[in-house]
This record gives C-alpha cells, sequence and structure tokens, in this order.
C-alpha cells in the first residue's frame, strides 16, 4: 500500500492518496484538485473512492468536484446534512478499493459526525485517516461548531481518540489532515511530522491524560481564537462546492479600477516582500506578504464576500494568491500583476521604517507606544513591559483608539506586524514596524515580563 500526501502548507492540512494494485481512494481533499488528479495521473490509479472525514471548517472540500472528474464514489457520514448524492457511511461501514478495505469509525470530537478510516490490507490494519480527531501529539479543536456544545464535544473527543488508541494495533499508521499549522488543532500546532498508534500512545494529550475531566480542562484552556472566515466553510461544504480553474494569466485590472477600489475603501492586497512595501507603496493598500501565512490572515481579516483586489509583481505570484484564497472560497478576486513599480506614478506613495528590536530599546525606556499584536497566549508567555496588546485580528475595529505618535508595532516573527503596520498606515497614522523574532528581543536588552 502507497500513501501519497498532498500537502498544504498554507493551511496546515494535509490529504492523501492511498493506492495499491493499481486501485485507490482519496481522503479529505481540497478544492484545487488538479494537484490530487496529477497524483492520481502520476500514480497509475483508479479511484473507486473519495472520503470525506467531516465537514470541513477550515476550508473549502474537492470531494464533489474530484468525485464528479473521476467518477469514484463520494462517501460522506449520513448524518451530516448535505445538499448533493452522497454514499453515507456511518460507525462500521465497510468500502473495497481494490485489495483494500476501508471502515468507518464513528469519532465525534471535532464534530459531532466525524468519520475516522482504517485501512486493511492482506488483515493487516496498517493506517488509520483521522481527519480532525486524533493528530500528531494532541487533537483537534472542539469549539467550532457553538460554544453550547463545545464541552460535549470535548468529553466525546475524548472517547472517540482513546478508542482509536485501545483498538488499533501500535503499528497502525496515524495519517490526520489537520495539525501542520491549522487553527483546527487544539492547544496550537501539533508537535511531530509523523506517527503511529503506539507512539500516539506515549506523547498524545489522549494517551497521557486518562481522566476524562482533566482531559476537558487541557483541551478547553488551549482553545485560542480562530479565523473569521470559518463560519464560511460549513455552509459552503454542505452544498458541494465548485472546483477551482486556475486563471490561465495574471490580473489585468486598471489603474482605474485599482483607483475605484481605493476610493471605496476595499482591501486592496499588496503581495510584494513586507520590506518592500514598507520602503515605497500605494497609499490605502495593505501589507500581505505571499508567504504560508497569507491565506489564513487574508481570510480573518477581509471582508468574505467583497472584491478583493490583489497586486503583485509577477503573474505567477497573482496565480498563486487567488489559488490560495479559493480554497477558502474567496472567489471575488480582481488584481494587477503588472508590477507594483509600475503603477507608482499614478498614485500617491507612502513609506515606513522597518526597524530590528535592538532599535527599539531607546524608545521604549522614553515611553514610545509599542502595540504587541501577538495572540493572547503569545503574550501571557511574554511580552515587553509598557506594551499595549491588540491582537491582529482585532486591529481594525480599533484603529480609531490608537494615538497620534509614533507606533512601534511587533509581532512574534514580523508577517504579523508587517499587516498590521500597513493597516495603521492606511488609517493615516504613523508606524514604523519591527520586523524581527520576539526570541530576540531580551538579548536586545527589553524588558520582556510575563
Amino acid at each position: 500500500m502507497q500513501i501519497v500526501v498532498i500537502e498544504t502548507p498554507e493551511l496546515g492540512d494535509r490529504s492523501y492518496l492511498v493506492h495499491a494494485g493499481g486501485a485507490g481512494f482519496v481522503v479529505d481533499p481540497q478544492r484545487d484538485i488538479d494537484r490530487m488528479l496529477s497524483a492520481i495521473e502520476s500514480a497509475g490509479v483508479r479511484l473507486s473512492h473519495v472520503f470525506e472525514t467531516h465537514i470541513h471548517n477550515d476550508y473549502v472540500s474537492g470531494g464533489l468536484a474530484l468525485s464528479a472528474a473521476t467518477g469514484a464514489h463520494y462517501v460522506v457520514a449520513g448524518a451530516d446534512q448535505v445538499h448533493f448524492p452522497r454514499v453515507p457511511a456511518g460507525d462500521g461501514s465497510q468500502f473495497q478499493s481494490g485489495q483494500l478495505t476501508v471502515a468507518a469509525l464513528h469519532t465525534p470530537g471535532h464534530t459531532p459526525n466525524h468519520l475516522a478510516y482504517v485501512v486493511t490490507e492482506g488483515g493487516r490494519q496498517e493506517a488509520v485517516f483521522t481527519g480532525g480527531s486524533l493528530l500528531y501529539g494532541t487533537v483537534g479543536r472542539t469549539d467550532l461548531i457553538s460554544p453550547e456544545s463545545t464541552e460535549e464535544l470535548t468529553r466525546s473527543q475524548f472517547r472517540s481518540t482513546r478508542r482509536l488508541l485501545a483498538s488499533l494495533p501500535g503499528d497502525t499508521r496515524v495519517m490526520p489532515t489537520h495539525g501542520f499549522g491549522s487553527f483546527c488543532a487544539s492547544g496550537g500546532t501539533a508537535t511531530g511530522r509523523g506517527g503511529d498508534i503506539a507512539q500516539e500512545r506515549l506523547r498524545n494529550l489522549a494517551g497521557t491524560i486518562g481522566d476524562e475531566t482533566q482531559f476537558v480542562t487541557t483541551v478547553s484552556s488551549g482553545l485560542g481564537p480562530y479565523p473569521s472566515y470559518y463560519r464560511h466553510m460549513a455552509p459552503l461544504n454542505r452544498h458541494g462546492p465548485s472546483a477551482f480553474l486556475a486563471p490561465p494569466h495574471g490580473g489585468s485590472a486598471s489603474p482605474a479600477l485599482i483607483r475605484q477600489r481605493l476610493s471605496e475603501r476595499a482591501w486592496v492586497i499588496d503581495t510584494r516582500p513586507r520590506r518592500t512595501f514598507a520602503g515605497a507603496h500605494l497609499e490605502g493598500t495593505v501589507s500581505m506578504e505571499l508567504d504560508d501565512s497569507f491565506t489564513t490572515y487574508v481570510g480573518w481579516l477581509a471582508p468574505f464576500d467583497s472584491p478583493i483586489m490583489l497586486l503583485a509583481d509577477r503573474p505567477q505570484d497573482f496565480v498563486l494568491a487567488k489559488r490560495n484564497l479559493a480554497r477558502i472560497g474567496m472567489d471575488q478576486i480582481e488584481g494587477n500583476s503588472s508590477g507594483v513599480d509600475r503603477l507608482s506614478g499614478q498614485f500617491p506613495i507612502r513609506s515606513y521604517p522597518v526597524v530590528a528590536f535592538r532599535e527599539l530599546q531607546l524608545p521604549l525606556a522614553d515611553g514610545a507606544f509599542v502595540l504587541d499584536v501577538r495572540q493572547p497566549d503569545e503574550w501571557r508567555a511574554g511580552h515587553l513591559r509598557g506594551a499595549h496588546h491588540l491582537p491582529l485580528q482585532d486591529l481594525p475595529t480599533h484603529l480609531g483608539e490608537l494615538p497620534h505618535e509614533p507606533i512601534w508595532v511587533h509581532c512574534g516573527v514580523g508577517f504579523r506586524a508587517s499587516v498590521a503596520a500597513s493597516l495603521i498606515d492606511r488609517a493615516g497614522l504613523e508606524v514604523v514596524l519591527v520586523d524581527d523574532d520576539f526570541d530576540r528581543a531580551r538579548a536586545a536588552g527589553l524588558p520582556v515580563v510575563i
């Protein structure tokens, strides 16, 4: 049996192609199914099934589109209400994919109707595809359905994950969908890049905490904020989203349209590196460097159902950004990929300084306004004495409360601070971007307190 892993680091998730003897199946495909179709073709696989572990809350599924493109059966929990044809599955359901047998296990917790899939070949339980239940070192978060159901789902997660740990052989490989930087993991990013049941018995929260109440307390205490776009994902996935079609070329929005969007206070996002943006950018634009955090924070901060304008220096950057946003259902994308420098002569230009933590020592001692835009758990673990805390996702609604003096903004490594700096600049305030790793703050002589 071969397992092909399709990584989506921009969202911290994995999809899987599993095959043996020329037949195979897919677990939890993302919307841009061209990647999976390419893997299927390369492996020479006849696809029999597409399995969903749950109705996803952090990305748009490509399951229905992949099923339509390949003729494979689309398997979704029978208890989930969906608006498309599917093969229903429940606890104990079995499916045959060539020489592989796939058995569904009801594993509620991450969602009420969550399923895990155990794959057997030649009488051996080779792997279990755990979706958002048993992750590497931790479990999937349990608060995405509603506050009222969180405790019940956390208790269900305890029982579900311990069932997997107790019932499967130690050498059964654990293959989760979430847990690689996804906000769907409880307590932050899960540890480890791979594992089996024996390893998870030793390192997983579900394996090391034997008391259900203590497990609930531990998991609940690690449930921090999650992106606002999540609330749109389940409704889209229940209705059966379409596949993503890659644009044939870059963006060609005219300067007049860009100017119109800026006048409307729409989100015009500059995808260039953050230091390039700080050096010179079109007035009113927002910095969102095209890296692995791009998708999450555009989805978290920008209005979900409104047009978004992307500015890029290369057509391939625009195409990649559009693909990334399609994965979370943001399809109203306009753009210009001819290069921001070519547009600069037609728009007012702004800039702001970029410094490291060592350059903050004297201003902080003199009472400078320092803004920390990290998450609450990061702030509690250590922050600069005298700094002000405002998580990035809360900044847009609090810009009017910031002072009319230089604002020195920092985060953990620079990306979130660069977004915050551009929003502060967009509001007409004076800002200094501290583009540095927070681990260097103490070494720079700055007072870090808990």
